[in-house]
């Protein structure tokens, strides 16, 4: 719960204000002093009557009532400092600056759950501890610097580092980015990012909230909280971005089948994004660069006009947009000749458009006019242009800010001479403009996003599925891998094509259920899990006489307890899977199955519930996707049946969440049916 009296205190005291600015509680104080706070400001300090010319109580019992405590002391001394201010003083908010809780060991682990139980007994609310603080137009409760510019269309950021927020703060305005607010949640140990989304969600104003939000996530530990509110708040109209670090694959776990080899965490988050419309991003620079193209009006299309007087960082530019799915087309014709004309002579129009070293502002006029008005095959303009210190360029920086207000395409400046012109950049952000230094890593970041799709959307229609027959089986079944004949029954109750198939445990019953199943037949083992590495798959069995001989052969392989008949299918081989992961319930995964699982470890992942538009994109998005939809006359697969079976599978997991693991591995897909041909599912209930 986020409390007025954080966002709006009427008074602050600092614990632990001091005089020393070269310390939390002193350089807070400073800052707050500093920001002009407009209520009543206090200081505790055993020490001192003043500190840094403001009232210093030597008891905090003789302090008056108070809206908000921000804490720089010991962490031992918390817990006691809290209580009297929370129960005595009528203390709303508190910000603990403070180290030495649960983030070093379980002693002030102890201490930061005390400070909780506090704190929630009295209504109030919590940031951190381990923190740097918080920012707002209303205090700069903050004991680091730099203090960004604070504008109410500014972005709102969220962080679970106090020393990354800082850099990212700095890597941020330089650019001309503004703030509306800044959380570092350290600890998290009351509100974390994910209630602070919730807070700006329900209380979001689109007349006076800031459309953009960027978050530092360190750890998603209410997934669905972050993937309610902040999917929510787009949909409001709001951008999201996000840093979610830990993403290295040494981190994730060890399974024993292919969906669990795949899944990590990270592919969790990846796919809550998605399904969000939050736009991930690897670094700070980029975080600061998409939150600075989310302060551009949108982008409608993949069109862009690249217009620069410097060939190299034109070229550049067209192969990050060009290698991520964005246009830069051709421009021809009678309007492109008449361009050409107002030009220099050596200029060209072709897109990029480069008017060369020399070109004027006036010239730079007549390129964007004629990109907005006459070239409809143009959704945006890139313009490149620095200097090499020969000449001030404020004409050309005066006349961009002017295009920008009247033209109805996005126009993002990209002026890189940050030393050579810093004087007319620094004016040109003075107009409230924001400049985009590297035309690569803008590139980059224009790319992400444009092809971070839209949240999914609230209401989740899911197939029919008979959840009767799955709680049966699943409520009568042990942990760890089911038999065959159970997960063809949860296959029916999902409905998901299957092909027929038959368990057997002795010749005469393999020899008669071949026949029965029409041969030529496959033979599997049932038991080992990898089951084609020690020799337990037969394809094309043609004949009752090998049936019989191969049965032999196979029921002797280590590990197995019956072979499992087939009829011989033909189709390109897919995969579909799901995992439950931690706090994130199921993610669906999709495919080209087969040994091409491990070779091209190609997948798409979804968190369950999917529906059909959402498994659809996920199929789409397969850099394999050529094969499944049909390559070089080859017959392709049936989408939609394809998609259905994701939607089927996240409507099973939803049903039966003690599905810890599931592959179907492979389906066979031709144009008129998508079948599974070999299937395993593993439960474990402690997972609820």
């Amino acid at each position: 719960m986020i409390t007025k009296q954080l966002l709006d205190p009427k008074s602050i005291v600092v614990v632990g204000g001091s005089d020393n600015i070269h310390k939390p509680g002193g350089k807070v104080l400073k800052n707050l002093i500093d920001g002009n706070f407009k209520g009543d400001l206090y200081v505790a300090n055993p020490k001192e009557d003043k500190v840094q010319s403001i009232k210093s109580f030597k008891n905090p019992n003789d302090l008056p009532q108070v809206d908000m405590a921000i804490v720089a002391i010991a962490a031992k001394f918390c817990p006691d400092t809290v209580r009297l201010l929370a129960e005595q003083k009528g203390t709303k908010a508190f910000i603990i600056l403070s180290a030495g809780f649960s983030e070093e060991n379980e002693e002030g682990a102890k201490l930061e759950k005390e400070v909780v139980d506090i704190v929630n007994a009295n209504d109030a609310c919590l940031i951190g501890p381990n923190c740097v603080g918080v920012l707002n137009q209303n205090h700069n409760g903050i004991f680091t610097t730099p203090i960004p510019t604070l504008d109410p269309h500014g972005v709102d950021f969220i962080s679970g580092s106090g020393a990354t927020a800082v850099f990212i703060m700095e890597s941020a305005m330089p650019k001309g980015l503004k703030f509306s607010s800044m959380y570092s949640v350290g600890n998290s140990a009351q509100l974390g990012v994910e209630e602070i989304v919730k807070y700006m969600d329900e209380n979001f104003d689109p007349k006076t909230s800031s459309k953009v939000k960027l978050l530092y996530i360190e750890s998603i530990d209410k997934p669905e909280m972050l993937l309610k509110h902040a999917s929510s708040l787009i949909r409001k109209g709001c951008k999201i971005a996000a840093i979610k670090s830990g993403s290295s694959e040494a981190g994730s776990r060890a399974a024993s089948s292919h969906t669990g080899a795949l899944a990590s965490s990270d592919v969790a988050v990846d796919a809550l994004f998605r399904k969000a419309g939050i736009v991930r991003c690897a670094g700070r620079d980029e975080l600061a660069t998409v939150a600075s193209i989310f302060m551009h009006p949108e982008l409608k299309g993949k069109n862009i006009a690249i217009i620069t007087h410097a060939g190299g960082p034109a070229v550049m530019l067209t192969d990050a947009l060009s290698n991520n799915k964005l246009e830069i087309p051709h421009i021809e014709g009678p309007k492109a000749d008449a361009l050409l004309e107002k030009l220099y002579p050596g200029s060209s129009v072709a897109n990029p458009i480069d008017f060369l070293a020399t070109g004027t502002a006036e010239q730079l006029g007549h390129i964007i006019d004629a990109c907005d008005k006459d070239f409809d095959n143009i959704d945006a303009m890139a313009v490149i242009f620095g200097s090499p210190g020969l000449f001030p360029v404020y004409d050309v920086y005066d006349l961009l800010d002017e295009k920008m207000k009247t033209c109805k395409k996005p126009i993002y400046p990209i002026l890189p001479s940050v030393i050579n012109v810093s004087d007319e950049i620094d004016a040109f952000i003075a107009k409230g403009r924001i400049n985009f230094p590297d035309e690569v890593v803008f590139g980059n970041a224009l790319a992400k996003i444009y092809n971070t799709g839209k949240p999914v959307s609230k209401n989740v229609d899911l197939p029919k599925i008979d959840h009767k027959a799955i709680r049966a089986i699943i409520d009568g079944s042990e942990d760890g891998y089911i038999d065959p004949e159970k997960v063809q029954a949860l296959l029916d109750a999902a409905g998901i094509s299957r092909a027929g198939e038959a368990v057997v445990t002795t010749q005469d019953d393999a020899v008669k259920e071949a026949q029965n199943l029409g041969l030529p037949v496959v033979m599997k083992v049932v038991g080992p899990v990898h089951k084609s590495d020690v020799g337990g798959v037969v394809l094309n069995v043609k004949d009752t006489e090998t049936v019989a001989k191969e049965f032999d052969r196979m029921i002797q392989i280590k590990d197995t307890t019956a072979i499992l008949l087939q009829p011989m299918l033909s189709g390109t081989e897919l995969f579909v899977g799901a995992k439950a992961e931690p706090k994130f319930g199921h993610m669906v995964l999709c495919g080209l199955g087969g040994i091409f699982i491990e070779v091209l470890k190609d997948v798409s992942a979804g968190l369950a519930p999917i529906a059909t538009d959402e498994a659809s994109k996920m199929i789409k998005n397969l850099r394999s996707y050529g094969i499944i939809k049909g390559a070089r006359g080859q017959e392709g697969v049936n989408e939609g049946m394809f998609a259905e079976i994701v939607t089927r599978v996240s409507a099973l997991v939803k049903a039966a969440p003690e599905i810890a693991e599931m592959d179907l591995n492979p389906l066979l897909g031709k144009a008129d049916r998508v079948v599974a041909v070999d299937a395993r599912i593993r439960i474990e209930k402690y997972y609820l």
